[in-house]
């Protein structure tokens, strides 16, 4: 299904955040890489709309990465990155809009969902779906939200 099949189907498209997840190493860091951008378009727009655009990506998300992976029959296939964009996206909330909190955000979020600590891993085993697929990246953007967080209070 990959390949060519991304880039013709709308839903597999986004989950392979805009073809990101088909990077043949790491597919996750590309797709992180790929949300910098829209990151940054988001910043130019209020906090109510950064948070609205992040909710309808999320609930978008659910969607989009259980219809890809009931497709491919992967559960969490790992070219399915849009979670990574949310959860890159999550971590960046409230972070001053510069290159060094950016970079600092992208080691923070890839560090936690590399990771998977408690209870991220168990999330990742046990629920399944597209919701599955986004919890997971959701929390390990939390974790990675709250120690950048407590950098920047720091410096």
């Amino acid at each position: 299904m990959q390949g060519l099949a991304v880039w013709r189907n709308p839903v597999h498209f986004l989950a392979f955040g805009f073809g990101s997840g088909l990077a043949p190493r790491a597919p996750g860091t590309f797709g992180t890489l790929a949300a910098i951008p829209l990151y940054l378009l988001m910043t130019l727009l209020p906090l109510w709309g950064y948070l609205l655009v992040l909710v309808v990506a999320a609930g978008l998300g659910i969607y989009l990465c259980g219809r890809t992976a009931r497709d491919m029959g992967v559960h969490d296939h790992p070219g399915i990155v849009w979670d990574e964009f949310v959860g890159f996206w999550i971590t960046m909330l409230f972070v001053p809009v510069n290159w060094v909190w950016i970079l600092v955000g992208f080691a923070l979020f890839r560090l936690f969902d590399i990771w998977k600590p408690w209870p991220i891993r168990m999330v990742d085993q046990k629920v399944e779906g597209g919701f599955g697929i986004m919890l997971d990246d959701v929390l390990a953007g939390i974790y990675a939200l709250l120690v950048l967080q407590l950098l920047v209070f720091l410096f």
